[in-house]
C-alpha cells in the first residue's frame, strides 16, 4: 500500500511537470516562428513613415517587385495586413480561396523559409511559407482572418512601424532566451527525479511480480457470488491444515447446482419409494375423506386390475426414460454452451456445440417429436393401426423404395431436410475447429508463450497458443521478439489439435446413440423395483391377508415382520444403492461429458523462487 501511495504521488508530479514542458516548449516553438515571420516580412514591404503624398501618377504594381507602402497611400484607402505562416501543401488551395471570396480585393506574397520548422500543435517538422497579405477595409479583414483559421494558418500580429517592429524583436529574443533556461531546468528536475525513482525500481519489479504471481494463482480459485468468497482444491502441508481449517471454517463448498436438481428427480424415477409412507399416508387419508365422490365410483379406479397393464406401463417406461435421457443430454450441450462463453472462447461455441445441438435435435430431438405426437395423434380406440416409432426412425436412415403409412403428412421430407442438417454438422464438428486454429495461427505474427508479470507454471495447449496470438494482435502487441516464430511453430500442433477434434467427434456422434440407450436403465431399474415390490406383497401380505380370520390374526403378525424386513433390505437398502449408483452414474458419463473435461491441471507448488528475477520491459507490460 505504501509503495503504491508513492507511485501515484509521483506519478501525478511526473504528469504535472511534464504538461507545463509541454506547454513551455509549445510557447518557445510559437515565439521562434514569430521571430522568422518577422524577418521575412522586413524584406517584403518598403514602408517609407516620412513619405508625403503628391499627385503624380504611381507606377503599375505589377511592375514592382516588391509592395510598395507608399504606393498604397496614394489611393487613399485604409489598407491593412495579416501575417503568418502556413503549411506548404497549402499555399495553392489557400491563395485560390482569397482570390475567388475576396474578389481580388487582397495583395498575396510568400517566401518559403530556409529550415523546416516544428509544428507547436502537432509536433511535426514540415516546410512553412511566410505570407503577408495586404487588404482594403474591414469586410474584407474579416473574410481573410476567417480563411486563414479555415486553413490552420499561424497568425502572429503585424507591426505598423520600424520602431515597433525593433521592439518586438527585441521582447522575442529575451523571452526565447528565459524560456532556454527554464526548459534546461525542468529537463534537470524530471533527470533527477526520475533517476531517483530508479533507485528503487529493482525492489519494487520484484514486490510486483510476487504480487502479480499470488493473484494469478487465486485466478485458480472459484468465485461464489452468494457467500462473496473464493474456492479452491489445494494441496496443504500437514502441519499447517489445523491453522487452514480455521481459517476456513466460514466457507462453504458448492458443487453443481444442475445435479442438485436433476439427480434426485432421476432417483425417483428408478426408486419411486422415497417419502414411501408419508406420500401413502396422505394419498388414503384424501381417499377416506372423498370416499363418497362420483368418481370414485366409476369404473377406472379398477385400473390397475388390468390384463394389459405391465404392457402399458413398460412402454411407457421406455418411451420416458428415453425423452428424459435427450432433453438431459441436450441440457448438457447447452451447459458447455456456458462454459466457451466463460472462457472466451466463442468460436468453440459456433463450431463445436451448434453442430453438437443440431446433430442431437435433428436425430434424438425429432425422436422424442414423434414419441410424443404417437401419443397425442393416436388413441385407445386407434392405437392398433398407429405405426411403430422404432420402424420409422430406421426408415428414417435406410430410405425404404415403398412408401410407409407415415406419423404424419410430408414425414419424408421433414426427415430427409433433418438428415442433411446432421450431414453438414459433422464435417463441421471434425474439421470446424482445427481449420480455425490453424488460419488463427498463420495469420498472426507472434504470441509467445508467457505472459506479462509472471511465469506461466503450466504448459499451454495449442488452442491457448493460438488464442493468445489473437489476443495480442487485438490490443496492439504487433512486435516479435526474436527466435519467437521458431518457438510458436514448435508449440503449434496441427496434427494433434485435428486428431484430438476427430477423436472427440466420433465420441459424441456415437456417444449419442449409446447415451441414449443407457438412459434405458432408467426403465429398466423401474420396472424391477416395481416387480419386487408386487412380488414380496404376493408372496406374503396377499397370502397373509387370505388366511383364515380365526388364525389369521396369529399369522398376520409375523408376515407383517418378515415383509417389513424384506422391503427394508431388498428394496430399500438394495434398490436404493443401485438406484443411487445407476444416477451418479448418468450424470458422470451421459451428462457431464458433454461439458466437462476435467484433465486437470500439473500440480506446480507455489514458490517465489519461480519467479524470473531479471526485470525486463516486457515483464511489466
Amino acid at each position: 500500500m505504501q509503495h503504491e501511495e508513492q507511485l501515484q504521488k509521483l506519478e501525478v508530479e511526473l504528469r504535472e511537470v511534464t504538461k507545463n514542458k509541454e506547454k513551455l516548449r509549445k510557447n518557445l516553438l510559437e515565439l521562434i516562428e514569430y521571430t522568422h515571420m518577422l524577418r521575412v516580412t522586413k524584406s517584403l514591404v518598403k514602408r517609407n513613415v516620412e513619405f508625403e503624398p503628391t499627385y503624380e501618377e504611381f507606377p503599375p504594381l505589377e511592375n514592382d517587385s516588391l509592395l510598395d507602402y507608399s504606393c498604397m497611400q496614394r489611393l487613399g484607402a485604409k489598407l491593412g495586413f495579416v501575417s503568418g505562416l502556413i503549411n506548404q501543401g497549402k499555399v495553392e488551395a489557400f491563395e485560390k480561396m482569397l482570390w475567388r471570396v475576396c474578389k481580388g480585393y487582397t495583395i498575396v506574397t510568400y517566401a518559403e523559409l530556409d529550415e523546416s520548422l516544428e509544428d507547436p500543435e502537432t509536433g511535426e517538422v514540415i516546410k512553412w511559407y511566410v505570407f503577408l497579405i495586404s487588404f482594403w477595409g474591414e469586410q474584407i479583414g474579416y473574410k481573410v482572418k476567417k480563411i486563414c483559421d479555415c486553413y490552420h494558418c499561424h497568425i502572429y500580429p503585424y507591426p505598423n512601424t520600424a520602431e515597433e517592429r525593433r521592439e518586438i524583436q527585441e521582447g522575442l529574443n529575451t523571452r526565447i532566451q528565459d524560456l532556454y533556461t527554464v526548459l534546461h531546468k525542468t529537463e534537470d528536475y524530471l533527470r533527477q527525479v526520475l533517476c531517483k525513482a530508479a533507485e528503487s525500481v529493482y525492489s519494487r519489479v520484484v514486490q510486483v511480480k510476487k504480487m502479480k504471481a499470488i493473484y494469478h494463482m487465486l485466478n485458480m480459485c472459484s468465485f461464489d457470488v452468494t457467500n462473496k468468497c473464493l474456492i479452491a482444491e489445494v494441496w496443504c502441508p500437514e502441519a499447517d491444515l489445523p491453522e487452514l481449517r480455521r481459517a476456513l471454517e466460514d466457507g462453504s463448498i458448492l458443487r453443481s447446482l444442475f445435479t442438485i436438481i436433476t439427480f434426485p428427480f432421476l432417483f425417483a424415477v428408478m426408486f419411486g419409494d422415497f417419502g414411501h409412507g408419508f406420500v401413502m399416508f396422505l394419498f388414503a387419508l384424501l381417499l377416506v375423506l372423498n370416499e363418497n365422490h362420483p368418481r370414485l365410483k366409476q369404473s377406472q379406479e379398477i385400473w390397475n386390475l388390468a390384463t394389459n397393464r405391465l404392457t402399458f406401463l413398460n412402454s411407457f417406461k421406455m418411451k420416458m426414460s428415453v425423452i428424459l435421457g435427450i432433453i438431459h443430454m441436450t441440457f448438457g450441450v447447452t451447459l458447455g454452451i456456458f462454459n466457451h462463453l466463460h472462457f472466451r472462447k466463442k468460436f468453440n461455441v459456433y463450431l463445436v456445440s451448434v453442430p453438437e445441438l443440431l446433430f442431437m435435435l435433428c436425430i434424438f430431438g425429432y425422436l422424442i417429436f414423434m414419441i410424443i405426437y404417437k401419443w397425442l395423434g393416436y388413441s385407445a380406440a386407434t392405437s392398433r393401426v398407429a405405426p411403430s416409432i422404432l420402424i420409422e426412425f430406421i426408415n428414417m436412415f435406410l430410405f425404404p423404395a415403398s412408401a410407409t403409412v407415415g406419423l404424419y403428412p410430408g414425414q419424408e421430407h421433414v426427415q430427409r431436410l433433418l438428415l442433411v442438417v446432421t450431414a453438414l454438422s459433422v464435417p463441421v464438428l471434425f474439421l470446424g475447429k482445427p481449420l480455425f486454429l490453424l488460419w488463427l495461427h498463420n495469420g498472426r505474427s507472434c504470441f509467445g508463450v508467457s505472459r506479462s508479470g509472471y511465469t506461466l507454471v503450466r504448459k499451454d495447449s495449442e488452442e491457448e497458443v493460438s488464442l493468445l496470438g489473437s489476443q495480442d494482435i487485438e490490443e496492439g502487441n504487433t512486435q516479435m521478439e526474436d527466435g519467437c516464430r521458431e518457438v510458436t511453430n514448435e508449440e503449434f500442433n496441427f496434427g494433434e489439435i485435428l486428431m484430438t477434434q476427430v477423436i472427440h467427434s466420433i465420441e459424441y456422434c456415437l456417444g449419442c446413440i449409446s447415451n441414449t440407450a443407457s438412459y434405458l436403465r432408467l426403465w429398466a431399474l423401474s420396472l424391477a423395483h416395481a416387480q419386487l415390490s408386487d412380488v414380496l406383497w404376493a408372496m406374503l401380505m396377499r397370502v397373509g391377508l387370505r388366511v383364515d380370520t380365526t388364525y389369521g390374526v396369529l399369522l398376520l403378525l409375523p408376515v407383517i415382520a418378515f415383509f417389513a424386513v424384506l422391503t427394508i433390505f431388498i428394496l430399500l437398502v438394495m434398490e436404493g444403492l443401485s438406484a443411487f449408483l445407476h444416477a451418479i452414474r448418468l450424470h458422470w458419463v451421459e451428462f457431464q461429458n458433454k461439458f466437462y473435461v476435467g484433465a486437470g491441471t500439473k500440480f506446480v507448488p507455489f514458490s517465489f523462487n519461480l519467479l524470473s528475477s531479471k526485470f525486463s520491459h516486457d515483464n511489466l507490460a
